[in-house]
């Protein structure tokens, strides 16, 4: 395991990221006490796949009626419509 002082750390903290991202342990020592180990960031969040819910839900034909008018009027006062079932349907 080589053990880089600061120096050679800011000389060379390009080749030290890559090697650190390709899993090699790197240390950096003030003198000759080690002081920190460089470590590659993890990945925070999974990216989004485009289609990934195809296939779970499908829409009824009531889906596209319209609303009825007690619900209608609930929604154009701004109050939320009390829950009737679903016009989603999961397969």
């Amino acid at each position: 395991m080589p053990i880089y002082t600061v120096h050679d750390a800011k000389t060379n903290l390009s080749k030290l990221i890559e090697r650190a991202e390709a899993g090699d342990e790197v240390i950096i020592a003030r003198r000759d006490v080690p002081a920190v180990r460089l470590v590659p960031v993890a990945s925070t969040a999974a990216q989004r796949k485009f289609g990934a819910y195809k296939g779970e839900a499908t829409v009824t034909e009531a889906f596209f009626e319209p609303l009825p008018e007690d619900e209608l009027a609930a929604w154009e006062a701004g109050q939320a419509p009390t829950p009737k079932p679903s016009r989603l349907r999961k397969s």
